[in-house]
């Protein structure tokens, strides 16, 4: 399965959850492989070194949910809860760090699968 049909399956999940599309963190050459972008709405596209995927959609007493999903044969994603007061620039750091954290972990599945050359 290829990313753009990865990305597809994901949002068609989400979506069916109650989950909103709010940004898409994309490597070069996924955003080069995107011909009709209308599956965005009002979401970003952020240049990356993987591809995943921002969702969010309101949670429990008034809280926010936000979910950063990895486009990915293994499924893997982080969720964090906001409280409705928290200020932006508060939510905005912790969801850099989520990225930093499911980078850290794409590099070591990658560098768990043995080479061409060890192979």
């Amino acid at each position: 399965m290829n990313q753009l049909d990865r990305i597809k399956e994901i949002l068609a999940t989400y979506e069916k959850y109650g989950w909103r599309l709010r940004r898409a963190l994309l490597r070069p050459e996924t955003r080069a492989e995107l011909s009709d972008e209308g599956w965005l709405e009002h979401a970003s596209i952020e240049v990356a070194d993987l591809d995943a995927l921002w969702f969010s959609r309101k949670s429990q007493q008034n809280r926010e949910a936000w979910e950063l999903r990895l486009v990915a044969a293994t499924q893997y994603a982080l969720f964090e809860t906001f409280e409705p007061d928290e200020p932006e620039a508060v939510r905005e750091e912790v969801r850099r760090e989520m990225e930093a954290r499911i980078k850290d972990k794409v590099s070591s599945l990658e560098s768990q699968v043995p080479s061409k050359e060890e192979a």
